[in-house]
């Protein structure tokens, strides 16, 4: 799922959402923030944008073209 971040200090910023555990959602962009280094948000603290299939193995070149076309759509107001 392609999901913007409402609060914190990524606030706007858009990300992947790869797994969720223990009640917090683990985001990925596959540049700043890439699967090896995945940042766990509070699902309150996100805003779902859009449902997206991934792979069975994400990789980070395949979410940074997601979010780059969802860019390039508008998706991101």
């Amino acid at each position: 799922m392609l999901v913007k971040s409402k609060a914190g200090r990524d606030k706007d910023h858009i990300y992947v959402a790869v797994c969720i555990q223990d009640g917090y959602v683990y985001v990925a962009d596959g540049d700043t923030r890439p699967l090896r280094r995945m940042k766990r948000k509070n699902s309150r603290h996100l805003q779902p944008i859009r449902k997206i299939r991934l792979g069975v193995e994400p990789e980070d070149a395949a979410i940074r073209e997601i979010i780059r076309q969802s860019a390039r759509q508008g998706e991101t107001v």
